[in-house]
């Protein structure tokens, strides 16, 4: 072995050791929006909720349930997931990306005092990383939103002027636009953006400063603003908020900035907020428009391994592909536009990444949770997808740093979340609005009997997949042919009655579920991974696995029958990844191990 690695492992091992195992949370995709917040220039706090007295500041269900991420309950899936965290004494919180909903002010001073309630409580540091969501472009732009819940419980518009916007019924005030990162700097410095005294190091991609003459105050000079910006496109300069932290001895957290806002038109004005792509294709645009950020990452893993640091990355962007194999497949079924597969990282990706020297990535963005992993060459680079606290199923994540060489990854679920139910009365009244309206779609009112966090998220997720997914991924011919069958159908009609009888296999046992049932646990899966095992029969799943063996069997060109084999080709990969709740990786060894 290289003299020294051998002294690197030697030294954080018994550095380890000799300390109780580092823990960290991640918590992302928290899309935070201030259900009892003020603005600043308007005194509408909010409509009445009967059931608590308290003015509320909501979006429609109507809304949410169109949407890929809840915008209401997930403000007390926040309290609940951090309250948990507490009561589990883990005192450092990454953040990767969309902490916010748009970035509004209004949403940056609620998060910012409910951040600085829990560091004050019990002595939680948070260190932050922007998403897509936080800020929607470089640059404070104007906006708002058509679908707040008005008091009569048809919609009202909210926006930062009064030429902006559908909605008759409104309100004004400039704290619904858009933040730029300066007005999200200025409000969240104090959550990783800037160095604390108490920080051993911090530094950004700007600052050439090695670790070894590190000073808080050097720092603190090239935290500022104007101190990090780099050019996107020639004559387009716009910032980069990346930094590394080391919270505690040994311990690097490299906070990458991935959202790579690109111009439209390299002709306007680069002030011009509205002349910007939004980031979320993600790391694929770094890879050509912000290169830096490669470089940069090389030289921190070079002097974290050079200074015996365990280094631990976080971005709002996955680096693997997450669809467990199934990209191609999903491609072939549905189109290449479709199921967010623009969101995919190619190939090269990981390998730059890996070949700079990162090796734990965690990553939001999608919603979902996952693990991939890349070997290239002797490196190995493994990115844990993060679930959100606002879509099915969720949860977050906690790191433990038993060595230099091993880590363990968990994931803790959000069952139970006290006063989830807080907001149906107000559902309620959006609901009899909606029935008054012939020409609007009616959402399931059985959401509102919902008797966890759990179920209203499962919920959520089957009325997305019924209102949004369905009509916009699905091929219409399969969705209007298979909407009629059930189990028992899909398995004879490609095994007649004696041929089951052969294979010893009861074709009325399969009665018990449809096809939009199918449609939903592969939905599932892509969620949840085998999370969603627990929310799917046992006997069903024996039941895909029998159809997926005869799907694979049939030679049928009927173009149903293909797309059905398709179909559960991808089930089967999507719910046969790796290990995606409770596991170890040897660093050393490049595996994993399910726990």
């Amino acid at each position: 072995m290289n003299k020294g690695i051998f002294s690197l492992l030697f030294f954080v091992t018994t550095l380890f050791s000799a300390q109780k195992p580092v823990q960290i949370a991640f918590l992302s995709d928290v899309h935070f929006q201030d259900l009892y917040g003020s603005f600043s220039d308007n005194d509408f706090k909010g409509i009445t909720n009967p059931k608590t007295g308290k003015q509320t500041i909501l979006r429609t269900m109507d809304s949410q349930l169109h949407s890929t991420r809840i915008f209401n309950e997930n403000y007390f899936a926040f309290l609940k997931a951090l309250d948990d965290i507490a009561a589990k004494g883990i005192k450092i919180v990454a953040m990767p990306g969309d902490f916010s909903d748009d970035g509004q002010a209004y949403n940056l001073r609620g998060l910012h005092h409910i951040l600085n309630q829990y560091h004050q409580k019990y002595g939680i540091n948070f260190y932050l990383t922007p998403g897509n969501h936080d800020p929607v472009g470089p640059y404070r732009n104007e906006g708002g939103k058509d679908d707040f819940l008005g008091k009569d419980g048809n919609p009202l518009g909210i926006y930062s002027k009064e030429n902006i916007g559908k909605a008759d019924n409104k309100i004004i005030t400039k704290d619904i636009a858009e933040s730029g990162y300066l007005e999200i700097l200025n409000e969240l410095k104090d959550f990783g953006f800037y160095p604390k005294k108490e920080d051993l190091f911090w530094s950004t991609p700007f600052n050439s400063d090695v670790f070894k003459n590190y000073s808080y105050k050097k720092a603190l000079q090239s935290a500022n603003y104007s101190t990090r910006m780099y050019e996107v496109t020639k004559g387009f300069s716009v910032p980069d908020l990346s930094y590394v932290v080391e919270p505690v001895k040994g311990v690097w957290m490299i906070a990458i900035d991935g959202n790579t806002y690109i111009p439209k038109n390299i002709y306007e004005n680069p002030q011009n907020a509205s002349n910007y792509k939004g980031a979320s294709i993600g790391y694929n645009n770094v890879l050509t428009n912000k290169k830096h950020l490669i470089q940069w990452v090389k030289k921190i893993a070079d002097d974290a391994n050079k200074n015996n640091k365990v280094l631990i990355a976080f971005t709002h962007y996955p680096m693997i592909d997450f669809n467990d194999g199934a990209t191609n497949d999903i491609k072939n079924l549905l189109g290449e536009k479709k199921w967010q597969l623009e969101r995919v990282p190619q190939e090269e990706v990981a390998k730059v990444f890996a070949d700079a020297g990162l090796q734990i990535h965690f990553a939001g963005h999608m919603h979902i949770n996952d693990t991939g992993i890349r070997k290239i060459g002797d490196k190995m680079l493994l990115n844990v997808q993060v679930p959100s606290l606002a879509a099915y199923l969720p949860g977050y994540k906690i790191l433990t740093i038993q060595s230099a060489d091993k880590v363990e990854v968990e994931t803790k679920i959000l069952d139970e979340v006290p006063n989830f139910d807080e907001l149906f009365p107000l559902y309620e009244k959006e609901y009899e609005a909606l029935q008054k309206n012939q020409s609007k779609t009616l959402w399931n009112k059985d959401i509102l009997k919902s008797k966890s966090y759990h179920d209203f998220m499962l919920f959520h997720l089957k009325e997305l997949v019924r209102l949004r997914m369905i009509p916009s991924d699905w091929p219409k011919d399969f969705i209007q042919k298979g909407s009629t069958l059930t189990g028992e159908d899909l398995l004879l009609l490609i095994q007649n009655k004696n041929q089951l009888k052969e294979k010893n296999i009861a074709s009325e046992s399969f009665k018990k579920w449809n096809f939009d049932d199918l449609l939903l646990d592969v939905y599932k899966f892509q969620s949840a991974d085998e999370l969603a095992k627990k929310d799917i029969p046992a006997e069903r799943l024996e039941q895909y696995q029998v159809l997926e063996k005869l799907f694979i069997e049939n030679q049928s060109q009927d173009p149903f029958m293909v797309q059905s084999k398709s179909l559960f080709k991808i089930l089967s990969l999507l719910s046969n990844g790796d290990p995606a709740d409770h596991f170890e990786i040897d660093l050393k060894k490049k595996v994993l191990n399910r726990l």
